[in-house]
């Protein structure tokens, strides 16, 4: 039995009966005058565009799955004809994009997660190290109706960490770390994921000579790389080397003016925070749209105070701060693959210090900017229709972003009644 209130899963149902009904009543009525329509424009709603502006009672103009037009109401011209959907009272933001997740290794597995990806806002994900078949590196060559994008580092790069996933390339030398781009390469991954980590003692890290290998052949190929790192010490030899974003900011300690100076040099560096669980206790009932009753509430009964991740929390959170405030590109990612930890992760950055505006930027046009997605990220003209509908304003309030009224992917409408059926039918 579906958890969905009656309400919105109505109003739901009902705007598509309507978008049915008035797209080929609008192109009659044009073809009555010599002119015809297949845009829609959505109006009356304030638009965050991704780049940090806003608009108040705009119009978006959709025709063909791209923004033809938008703007201030008064500024843009509707096409004769086109279908109209009054918004007002709505916000709408880009789609979210997500740099750093770990997903499904079955086609079966992945297009069912980016499908839950779509029903809470996220455009485009990126699978970050653990991809190893063609089944799935394979689907990053089409758009899946109703599903979020899907990018891939392919397999990641690491020293041997037998007892973990022997997925990543286990590399020991420099001519086997330049072998493994080399592969990386000609999958024509969308960047180069490395772990820079001994976890806990338990294992040798990349040395600044395999790092550096690394790094300067991925460039030779026009690719970038993206390192899961833990301590302040790699974190600076990793800048040194030229690293083009990292995966997690640092964890062990507090960031020092040394490691300022150094980001700062580096202006297209984009620290992607990976924030870690704050340790308070949260509110999960918003998740019951895709969880099942019992599922969600065993995770409520986990959502407590938790000192231990509060102090790790509290290491992380300073150093976004002072990263952001010190002008470093930050971008989006949650680890993991639970679809709705995008809604967390920008709580915590705006907990952390960021504002709202702020936080969305990082998870829109500047997580697009570092994947090279040059269509996605901001609601412009001629950029693919991806965006959200939220029934309030989340710079007001980061949680109102998970008040989703309805997701647009391409241009189409996200059936997000039938994925929640589908979740909670399945068991989640």
């Amino acid at each position: 039995m579906s958890i969905v209130s009656p309400a919105p899963r109505f109003q739901s149902a009902f705007r598509r009966l309507l978008l049915a009904l008035l797209l080929p009543l609008a192109g009659c009525a044009a073809s009555d005058e010599g002119a015809s329509s297949t845009a829609i424009a959505f109006e009356g709603a304030r638009v965050i565009v991704g780049d940090g502006t806003a608009i108040a009672n705009a119009t978006i103009v959709v025709d063909g799955g791209r923004i033809t037009s938008v703007g201030a109401a008064g500024d843009v011209d509707v096409p004769e004809g086109a279908a109209r959907m009054d918004l007002s009272g709505k916000t709408i933001i880009p789609a979210l994009i997500n740099t750093h997740m770990h997903l499904g290794t079955t086609r079966a597995d992945l297009v069912g997660q980016l499908e839950h990806l779509a029903y809470y806002g996220v455009g485009a994900a990126v699978s970050l190290g653990s991809d190893a078949g063609d089944e799935t590196l394979a689907l990053r060559d089409g758009a899946i109706s109703g599903a979020a994008r899907f990018l891939s580092s392919g397999p990641g790069i690491t020293r041997p960490e037998p007892g973990r996933s022997e997925v990543p390339h286990w590399v020991n030398t420099e001519d086997e770390a330049r072998a493994a781009v080399q592969e990386l390469a000609s999958l024509q991954v969308d960047i180069v994921k490395i772990w820079v980590d001994d976890r806990g003692g338990q294992y040798e890290k990349l040395t600044p000579a395999l790092f550096g290998a690394i790094i300067d052949e991925a460039h030779e190929h026009d690719l970038q790389v993206t390192a899961h790192i833990f301590a302040l010490s790699d974190a600076k030899g990793l800048l040194r080397a030229g690293v083009d974003a990292f995966a997690h900011s640092v964890r062990d300690r507090d960031v020092d003016d040394e490691f300022v100076a150094l980001v700062r040099e580096r202006p297209d560096f984009v620290l992607v925070p990976n924030l870690p669980n704050p340790g308070v206790a949260a509110d999960l009932s918003w998740l019951s749209g895709t969880v099942p009753a019992d599922q969600l509430s065993a995770m409520q009964a986990r959502a407590t105070g938790n000192p231990q991740a509060q102090e790790s929390f509290g290491i992380q959170a300073r150093n976004l701060a002072r990263l952001s405030e010190a002008g470093v590109r930050i971008g989006f990612g949650t680890d993991g693959g639970a679809p709705w930890a995008v809604h967390q992760e920008l709580e915590d950055m705006v907990s952390a210090g960021m504002t709202p505006s702020d936080a969305i930027v990082a998870a829109t046009s500047t997580s697009a900017e570092l994947l090279h997605l040059s269509d996605v990220g901001t609601l412009a003209s001629g950029q693919s229709a991806d965006f959200v509908v939220l029934d309030a304003n989340p710079l007001n309030d980061i949680t109102n972003t998970r008040r989703i009224a309805s997701v647009y992917l391409r241009g189409s409408e996200v059936d997000r009644e039938a994925i929640s059926a589908r979740l909670l039918a399945a068991g989640g």
